[in-house]
């Protein structure tokens, strides 16, 4: 990954002491594999916090069908978070457990609406990001804050 001095992954899980890697699906010793990336909340995160994910879906092994699924929902969260929050920074963390890959991005930021054409038609462009991601996921929730809003989307492994 290129050094880009205002985005700086940070805090690896699999980095900890007393986290064990296992190969996959062998998860006798450890139920998740957790991974999380900070980033400032700029579009140039987007691409780099969807390589994160590529690079953790293939360092953990998953199967290779999740990736366009994966690659979509962590695009779509995070330009979200990049352009409507107005925080500073945006977090991905990832969770893959047997069945389930949980994606879930965090900012820290207040809603700020886009601003723009409003909507006269269903042919309109935008809004349909959590709509797309509701269709990737088992699951999609949102949890807002007075100081962010995290989204939680869960992809199905096909395990």
């Amino acid at each position: 990954m290129h050094a880009i001095p205002h985005l700086r992954p940070v805090g690896l899980a699999e980095h900890r002491p007393g986290f064990y890697l296992t190969p996959w699906p062998d998860l006798t010793r450890v139920e998740r594999r957790t991974a999380g990336c900070l980033t400032a909340a700029t579009a140039a995160s987007v691409p780099v916090l969807r390589r994160f994910a590529r690079g953790m879906a293939a360092r953990w092994g998953l199967p290779a069908g999740i990736d366009d699924s994966l690659l979509l929902v962590v695009s779509e969260l995070v330009g979200n978070a990049v352009r409507h929050s107005g925080g500073p920074d945006v977090a991905l963390l990832l969770s893959a457990g047997h069945s389930t890959l949980a994606v879930e991005v965090t900012d820290n930021g207040r809603w700020r609406p886009h601003v723009g054409r409003p909507r006269h038609d269903d042919l309109a462009c935008g809004g349909r990001g959590l709509d797309i991601v509701a269709a990737c996921a088992l699951r999609c929730t949102v949890h807002t804050r007075p100081n962010g809003t995290r989204i939680v989307a869960e992809l199905s492994l096909g395990a």
